[in-house]
Order: structure tokens, then C-alpha cells, then sequence
């Protein structure tokens, strides 16, 4: 059998070539006389698999290209953020009495509860047979025609308690008793916890002019009221009056669970039943000492004169400017006693002048840091809102709405967690027996906005690789895609199918892409310029939320750090992994140092809260107050005044 590939010897080299090579040569060689072009044609027919002779009658027609990547494309699909809403209020439902107005209701309700027949008999008869009937049973027929609005969870474990236990709580000997003075003192001071005395405001009875039948129904009536108003408090104590997830797309907090079964039958049985309703409240430091800055702040009155400085004001060192003096005034103000000491030469040197002066530049430094704010002695926007600061007023609405949103978190936020408040643009690891780690957060934009949620810790990512969301994809990227289609392929990134197979960011179609017609996954490869820098901390959630390094560390210096994506981005990344490891950080260094992308599991259970508080306490004891970022605490008012209004309604 002939073989095409039998080797000859080349003599020269001593190297062995396929006779067909030889052949191939000998013909290109004479071929080579006929021009350039039939030797090109002849080595692609001979040695190209995929030659296909060109149709030299009908031209091939190019491919069609994809539609043009342009601005209005880009515009046209945008990927929009979570919504703000309008707060729907708690529905309160119409609760009827009718099935505890007669005295055999607690064995009929019983035999559905699970008594066999005989014993519900037995209870009914020796109900119907009793000679003498409690003060409650005398007035249990007013019960009949009797209805009270209530929220759904106050409407069940009221007619749970009196099925089971049908006496009063909060009448005696025909009158109201003192256990129903002390619960109606604790329910009128509710404002000192941040809630609202009308909404458990009940009137004693007026028995004066009614004949027996009717004193027995304004009775019960003020009995049934008074539970309802109990029952409430405690449910608005221990969750708040509002449901969070109702404000915006944003707020993602489970609602509180509040167990209602006891409340009725502990303030029966509590020798101090007013004491016993408001220990309901949260038990937490936070909460205690939020609470103790509204009494501060309502007992207060506004302390001297409100400094204003000229909005749009800069003043860098070596300059002048007019409003310096009032800059000097509102640090007099402000500064804290071992501040002032410090600079009690220069404050009382000052005269007025607008030289901003190196000494000047020393007092500006040392109250920015000790405000928190970036000590560069740059009198700038950040600095001016430390030093005019709040109202009297807005501070106290500011810790009304604490009070009302600490009631969405878990009453014991856990021993070890990391509790990032946005408004203050900080991180901090707690562990018991060591100093708070805090630490400088930049968070999302206002149109890119950090979720409020909590979830558990899991894993500490080393030189993470970046999936870009599909968010950040068509609304940041696609526009340098526009001009440059190629730039993934440069700038470290790799664009895959969704089965896997890499493709070229040229060769794209990201018109389809924007518009959902084709699925692309985009990552950008571990380095120096990876978004997320050296190491990312997870929590897996639905709103894709980490907290993660980053390579624009100058962003770290600025007062207002609203510029991510949403995800939460450390100003030392490093010191809380290793904090929340438990391993040192040159443990941290050496995974890093590999350059490998890898891994480790958070084996602690450690919450982690990314909330929102413009005002709150702070380690040192004082209460931080912030600016509202996001407008949130707008909605949150705009969320209270609808249930103002829904409670109102019901009380009419």
C-alpha cells in the first residue's frame, strides 16, 4: 500500500522530508514562472484543510453588523436601583367579642381546642349552675355587640387570654383598680421611649347616672380597651410601629416576632405591673442610652446662638477669607474642654482677622480630628456641617427615629459582630475583651445606594477575582464599550458564555447584551487594579453586598464617602479580616502574598449589620449625630405620619 508520508533524505541536513513536500516544492517551483498569485493558490489548495476557492463570479457579501452601541441605547437600558414607596400602614382588623359573651364560651372554645366532650359538658354545667357569677361573667353579655379595632396580633392574643382566663385584669368592686392606674401611668410616659401616648390612650369609665346593666358594660368595655392599649404597647415596644420593608426596595429586615401570649396574665400577676409593662422595652446599651440623650434633649434648651458660615465657603491654609472668624467662634462653641486647653493661646490671641494663620491651621486640625473628619485643616464643606451642626429640634427628631428603627434590629446584636452605620461612613468589629476596630467605609453613591440588612459572616477571599454585576455592566461599562470594544480584553478583564467559553470583549455583541437578548459573564482578573484590591469579606445576600479592599485608597481622606456600587469598601480591609479570623495579620500577608485567588471559611458566627442611624451612640458614651445621605429619614418620617394617621382613624 502506498504511503503519502514515507520520509526521504534531505542529504544537506541529513533530515528525513514526506515525498509529498518534495513533490509539493517541485511543482511550486514551476509554478513560481507562471507569477506570484497561482504559487500563492496552489500552497493554500495544498496545505490550508480549509481552502475554499474564491467565487471570483459573485462576491461573497460581509456579515451583517451589529447594531451600533450608542448613548440612546445605553440610556434605553439602564439598569434602575430599588424604588422608594409609598408606606401603606398597619391594617388593623375589626375584632368581635361575640364568642366570649356567655359563660359556656370557655368550654365550647375548649372542646374545639382538644377537651373530649365530657369534660366540656361537665365545665358547662357546672357553669350554668353556679349560684353565684363572677364580676366578669355578670358582664360578659355586654360582650355580645362589643368590637374594637386592633392590629391582627393584639386582636388574637386578646381573645386567647380571656377564652382561657375570663376574669378582669384592671376592674374591682365596680371600679377601675390600681393596677389599671399604674398601666395607664406607664402607657401616657411612652413618648420617653420614642413612641406615641395617644395611641394608648384610654379613658376611665363614667359610671356616674348608669343603672347596674350598664355600669357592668362601660366596665368591660374599659377593660377590654385597656388590654388592646397593653397589648399594643408592647408590640410597638418591641418592633417598632412601622415595617421597614415597606419604605423602600432598600430595607430588607425581617419584622421583630413578638410573642403577646404572656403579656395579659404578667401584668395580672405583677406586684409593680407598670414597671413590668415598660421593662418591654429593648434592654440594650444602645437603646438605654438613646433614650437617655431624648430626655437630655427635651429637658435642654438651645445653647447660645446658631453659628452660620457662608455656604460654599473654602478656606485652605495660607488663605483669607471673611467667614474665618466665624469658623474660630464655632469651634469656641463646639470644641471639648481638653481642646480648648490645648489652644487657649490662640483662641484668645484671635482677633477677628481673615489670615488663616498656622496656628489658626493647628486649632482647624485638631477639632477636625477630633470630629472624626480628615485632619487637613482645609476648611471645606465636611468641616462646616461638623461645626454649625444640628438644631436642637433635628437632634431630637434624629433620636425619635433611632428609637423607632433599633426596634427592626435584634435586641442583642451578639457579642462579636461588625456594625457598619452608613451615615457615618465607618466599620467596627466588636469582641469581647478587646477594643472596638473601627475603621473608614466609602459606601454607594445616592443613585447606587448601600442596602440596610443583616446576615452572618462566611469567607475571606484572597486576591478575589471581580464578577461585574450586570448593574455596573450596562450602566458604567457599555459606555467606554462604545468607543472601545476591545477594553475588557486590555484592561485585565475576562468576558465568557454562560457555559464557560471565553470570548473576545471585540467580537461582543453588547447591544444584545443591554438589551437581554444575550447573557455574558464579565470578571476582572485578580492584580493591582482589580476593584476589590487584595481581599473581599463575605456574606452572600441578595443584594450582592460585601465588604471588599480597593485600590482608590484617596477616596479614605474625604469627609462624605459616598462613591461605590453599594458593596462596602475598607479603609483597612487586612485588620478586619484578620479580626474576624481570629488569626493575626501577618497570617492575612502571607495568603495574600501568594497571588493566587483562594479562600477561607469565618468558622465564628459573627453578625454583620449594615444599617442606617444619623444619630447614634458612639463607644466613647456620646452620641454621634450624621448627616442623611441618602434622605432616608425623610421617608421614615413620612412612614410614621401614615400610621399617625391610620391610628388616628381608628381611635375616631
Amino acid at each position: 500500500m502506498r504511503s503519502v508520508c514515507r520520509p526521504d533524505l534531505n542529504r544537506a541536513t541529513g533530515r528525513l522530508f514526506p515525498r509529498n513536500v518534495l513533490l509539493a516544492g517541485a511543482a511550486l517551483a514551476c509554478l513560481c514562472a507562471a507569477g506570484p498569485a497561482s504559487a500563492q493558490s496552489f500552497l493554500d489548495r495544498f496545505f490550508n484543510p480549509d481552502y475554499q476557492p474564491a467565487q471570483r463570479l459573485e462576491p461573497v457579501a460581509p456579515a451583517p453588523r451589529a447594531q451600533s452601541l450608542d448613548r440612546a441605547t445605553i440610556t434605553a437600558n439602564k439598569v434602575t436601583g430599588p424604588k422608594y414607596y409609598t408606606y401603606k400602614a398597619d391594617s388593623y382588623e375589626t375584632v368581635s367579642l361575640a364568642g366570649l359573651a356567655d359563660v359556656q364560651t370557655a368550654a365550647a372554645e375548649g372542646q374545639a381546642s382538644g377537651q373530649d366532650n365530657t369534660t366540656a359538658a361537665a365545665t358547662a354545667t357546672v357553669a350554668s349552675v353556679t349560684a353565684e357569677l363572677s364580676e366578669f361573667d355578670l358582664a360578659r353579655p355586654a360582650l355580645k355587640s362589643m368590637k374594637f379595632k386592633a392590629l391582627p396580633e393584639v386582636g388574637a392574643a386578646l381573645k386567647t387570654h380571656y377564652r382561657d382566663n375570663p376574669e378582669f385584669i384592671w376592674v374591682t368592686g365596680g371600679a377601675s383598680n390600681a393596677r389599671a392606674q399604674a398601666v395607664a401611668a406607664t402607657l401616657a410616659e411612652a413618648g420617653r421611649f420614642g413612641l406615641d401616648p395617644a395611641d394608648y390612650a384610654v379613658e376611665l369609665p363614667v359610671l356616674a347616672g348608669l343603672d347596674e346593666e350598664a355600669s357592668r358594660a362601660a366596665l368591660i368595655d374599659f377593660e377590654m380597651r385597656m388590654s388592646v392599649a397593653a397589648l399594643t404597647y408592647v408590640l410597638d415596644a418591641r418592633r417598632g410601629r412601622i415595617d421597614p420593608n415597606r419604605i423602600s426596595g432598600y430595607h430588607d429586615l425581617p419584622r421583630q416576632k413578638v410573642a403577646l401570649d404572656d403579656v395579659l396574665t404578667t401584668l395580672k400577676q405583677a406586684s409593680a405591673p407598670g414597671v413590668a409593662l415598660e421593662a418591654r422595652q429593648p434592654a440594650s446599651p444602645q437603646f438605654a442610652a438613646l433614650v437617655a440623650e431624648l430626655a437630655h434633649l427635651r429637658a435642654a434648651k438651645d445653647q447660645g446662638p446658631k453659628i452660620s458660615i457662608a455656604a460654599g465657603t473654602l478656606i485652605k491654609p495660607g488663605q483669607s477669607s471673611a467667614e474665618l472668624s466665624n469658623v474660630v467662634s464655632a469651634i469656641r462653641h463646639r470644641a471639648s474642654p481638653a481642646l480648648e486647653a490645648a489652644h487657649i493661646e490662640t483662641l484668645g490671641n484671635y482677633a477677628d482677622t481673615p489670615e488663616f494663620t498656622p496656628d489658626l491651621v493647628a486649632l482647624v486640625k485638631a477639632y477636625q480630628a477630633e470630629a472624626g473628619l480628615n485632619p487637613d485643616g482645609v476648611v471645606g464643606a465636611g468641616t462646616i456641617r461638623a461645626l454649625t451642626g444640628d438644631s436642637l429640634a433635628a437632634r431630637t427628631a434624629k433620636v425619635e427615629l433611632a428609637l423607632e428603627q433599633i426596634r427592626w434590629l435584634p435586641e442583642d446584636l451578639g457579642a462579636r459582630r461588625v456594625f457598619i452605620n452608613q451615615p457615618s461612613f465607618t466599620a467596627v468589629y466588636y469582641e469581647p475583651g478587646k477594643a472596638p476596630l473601627s475603621m473608614r467605609t466609602v459606601i454607594g453613591t445616592k443613585s447606587t445606594q448601600t442596602s440596610v440588612f443583616y446576615d452572618e459572616l462566611e469567607t475571606v477571599e484572597y486576591n478575589p477575582f471581580w464578577g461585574v454585576p450586570r448593574s455596573i455592566l450596562v450602566n458604567q461599562k457599555l459606555e467606554i464599550l462604545a468607543k472601545d470594544p476591545g477594553y475588557f480584553d486590555r484592561a485585565g478583564f475576562e468576558v465568557t458564555t454562560v457555559s464557560g467559553k471565553r470570548l473576545s470583549s471585540a467580537d461582543v455583541d453588547w447591544v444584545a447584551v443591554a438589551q437581554g437578548r444575550m447573557n455574558v459573564n464579565v470578571r476582572q482578573r485578580p492584580g493591582d487594579d482589580n476593584a476589590l484590591g487584595e481581599l473581599k469579606i463575605l456574606f452572600p445576600n441578595k443584594h450582592a453586598i460585601y465588604m471588599h479592599d480597593t485600590p482608590s485608597r484617596h477616596l479614605f481622606k474625604k469627609d462624605v464617602r459616598a462613591f461605590s456600587s453599594g458593596c462596602v469598601r475598607l479603609s483597612d480591609p487586612r485588620a478586619m479580616a484578620a479580626a474576624v479570623l481570629g488569626k493575626p495579620v501577618g497570617h492575612i500577608a502571607e495568603r495574600i502574598a501568594t497571588g493566587k485567588n483562594n479562600s477561607e471559611p469565618v468558622t465564628a458566627r459573627i453578625p454583620v449589620y449594615l444599617v442606617y442611624f444619623t444619630a447614634w451612640p458612639e463607644d466613647d458614651g456620646s452620641i454621634g449625630y450624621h448627616d442623611d445621605i441618602y434622605d432616608r429619614d425623610s421617608f421614615v418620617q413620612k412612614a410614621l405620619e401614615a400610621t399617625r394617621k391610620a391610628r388616628g382613624g381608628v381611635r375616631a
